[in-house]
């Protein structure tokens, strides 16, 4: 039941801050990654490099939203560890100072569906 809340709760922020269109953590994964670009001054090639990642996250979600049928307690077994590796993927491509920051920025709003640890926040 807490599941199928923190969900609700989560497309409900995603939806209100893609509405009002100013949480620079949503949107495409170009965005995204031009959005964390401002928040941890990354070079180009990393954006391009974060937002790869983001866009390869997004496409491996959306076959397990396929895969699981809407089925909201699988779908956030199988998303765990999506999210896990695409933050993995993002620390790499970041100096120390900047993942240090990133981490912050994953954990300040952790469930809040900010998207800065995923690709799919409010993408579709």
């Amino acid at each position: 039941m807490k599941r199928i809340l923190l969900i609700c709760c989560l497309f409900i922020g995603l939806t209100a801050a893609r509405a009002q269109g100013t949480h620079p953590g949503v949107g495409t994964p170009a965005e995204k990654a031009k959005g964390l670009q401002k928040e941890l001054k990354l070079t180009d090639k990393q954006t391009e490099k974060i937002a790869a990642i983001y866009k390869e996250s997004a496409e491996k979600f959306e076959k397990i939203k396929k895969d699981e049928k809407g089925n909201t307690d699988k779908m956030v077994v199988a998303v765990r560890p999506l999210r896990e590796a695409t933050v993995k993927k993002i620390k790499a491509v970041l100096t120390p100072a900047q993942a240090a920051k990133y981490e912050k920025l994953v954990k300040d709003t952790k469930g809040g569906g900010n998207g800065w640890s995923d690709g799919w926040s409010a993408t579709n």
